[in-house]
């Protein structure tokens, strides 16, 4: 016997005063009875506190209580038989009735490193006290209201940045602090989740060859714990704009796409907070470089510059 829930889009996403609808799908050899099919909807903030991010005691707390968002459950069918091969039971179920009082507020599905907001659909058929009940779940993907929307469009805010030997904070390599290197350009760091992050860049001077430029995204959690805030930097993806080393004055052109359930509008700080920065990374040739070809591409390094600016991500309609 086998138990399948399947919701209505493929895509699974859904705002929160829309019904979630789909089929709980039984494959059965033979008839059977049961006490029951429940289903039920949860929704949850889920915080953790790595060791690497806090000191000795903020690390016993390990995982930390779950803020609640929504849970919800109905009976889709009372206690009864269901006949042999394969039976479809349709489902409908609002996450949220106008002017209903919720636990918190909607947050968008997100999955970090430290945080993670996940929304739940499980269906149970109570089967009595001599047989296993039979269980499934799926997530599903919230994202905000219409109602709670940005009006379209959103002018993406450009941000103009230089970058020089004078503008790092880490030691360089000899060359480039004597012979110096200059790269400018313009990003948008405020834009709408369906749009990519665009700009340019020129590598205007540079007194080694370029390796490699690359734009890293990275997602910055807090939580609160007790009167402490715990931040914890972690990369979430890497997008090449060069390879190699690339003529001086030449315009490239910056275009990185956010990947979705890595994602999620701007969150200020409160229980927690998640904001997300871009880091743009030029890696200069060098025999150092290749002894150290596995290092954090995040970490400050002899043959590396680097420039972080902070983004602003909304959900538009």
């Amino acid at each position: 016997m086998s138990i399948e829930l399947r919701l209505s889009r493929a895509s699974r996403i859904y705002r929160p005063s829309e019904p979630l609808e789909g089929k709980i799908i039984v494959k059965s050899p033979s008839s059977i009875s049961h006490y029951g099919i429940r289903l039920t909807l949860n929704g949850s903030v889920n915080l953790q506190v790595r060791g690497g991010s806090a000191g000795v005691i903020e690390s016993f707390y390990g995982v930390l209580k779950p803020i609640p968002i929504l849970k919800k459950s109905i009976e889709v069918r009372p206690s009864g038989k269901i006949g042999p091969g394969t039976a479809e039971i349709p489902f409908s179920m609002i996450l949220r009735q106008p002017g209903e009082d919720n636990l918190e507020r909607f947050y968008e599905t997100f999955h970090g490193a430290n945080i993670s907001i996940q929304y739940l659909v499980s269906v149970d058929i109570m089967r009595g006290y001599l047989h296993k009940t039979i269980s499934t779940t799926v997530e599903f993907i919230v994202e905000s209201d219409a109602a709670d929307l940005f009006e379209r469009p959103v002018s993406p805010e450009m941000v103009i940045f230089y970058i020089t030997q004078d503008t790092q904070r880490h030691p360089l390599l000899a060359e480039l602090k004597s012979g110096g290197f200059r790269v400018t350009g313009k990003m948008s760091t405020q834009f709408s989740l369906s749009d990519p992050i665009t700009g340019e860049l020129t590598v205007e001077a540079s007194a080694l060859p370029i390796c490699s430029i690359d734009i890293h995204l990275l997602r910055v959690e807090s939580v609160l714990l007790g009167e402490k805030i715990v931040t914890e930097t972690s990369l979430i993806q890497t997008t090449q704009i060069a390879d190699g080393d690339v003529c001086h004055n030449l315009t490239l052109p910056i275009y990185v796409i956010l990947p979705r359930l890595l994602t999620c509008p701007t969150i200020l700080p409160g229980p927690f907070s998640i904001e997300f920065k871009a880091c743009i990374v030029i890696s200069f040739q060098s025999e150092l470089s290749k002894l150290h070809s596995k290092s954090d591409p995040t970490s400050p390094r002899l043959w590396i510059a680097m420039e972080t600016l902070p983004l602003e991500l909304v959900r538009t309609r």
